[in-house]
């Protein structure tokens, strides 16, 4: 079994950070590795809700159909997928650290029959790719809070203008 494990500070308050992990359709926004990423089902995201993953792998594509298994929003988000001999199971939990979230990252891979014996292999790889996940999402969770500051200092001026308007 290949395992990456991460602590991720994000400066985007627990229900954003939620938002932006929880929805995989969101997943090549920030995993340099996700080919593509898809939304198998309607209505809001929860428990049960599925995403098709295609990622750049060791090389090759692989498909991945992911379900949530476990959704406690905003503190936890558990996604899991099996195909063919491969089992992934990513679990994110969610904690607030001053203005932003403390993310921890548990991902796994596990391989079945003789294809176990890759595993030393597996694990380079995954925590090459897990690295480059982290980063990336470290890039797009900064983008993000970075255009919700601009947002409300854009806004500011507009709300200081219509109160002033109020006092006549």
């Amino acid at each position: 079994m290949a395992r990456f494990l991460e602590t991720i500070d994000l400066p985007l308050a627990p229900d954003a950070a939620f938002d932006l992990l929880s929805d995989w359709s969101r997943l090549p926004e920030w995993d340099p590795s996700a080919v593509s990423a898809t939304r198998l089902d309607g209505g809001p995201i929860a428990r049960g809700s599925r995403f098709r993953v295609v990622v750049s792998f060791l090389g090759r594509e692989l498909g991945l159909d992911y379900r949530i298994r476990e959704f406690e929003r905003p503190e936890r988000v558990v996604f899991a997928a099996r195909s063919g001999g491969l089992h992934s199971l990513d679990e994110i939990s969610f904690t607030r650290r001053g203005s932003g979230t403390r993310v921890t990252y548990d991902a796994r891979l596990e391989l079945g029959g003789l294809a176990r014996l890759a595993d030393p292999l597996l694990q380079i790889a995954f925590g090459f790719l897990g690295r480059a996940a982290v980063r990336g999402l470290e890039a797009r969770a900064a983008a993000i809070a970075e255009d919700e500051a601009r947002a409300g200092a854009a806004a500011a001026p507009r709300a200081r203008r219509a109160g002033a308007g109020r006092g006549r």
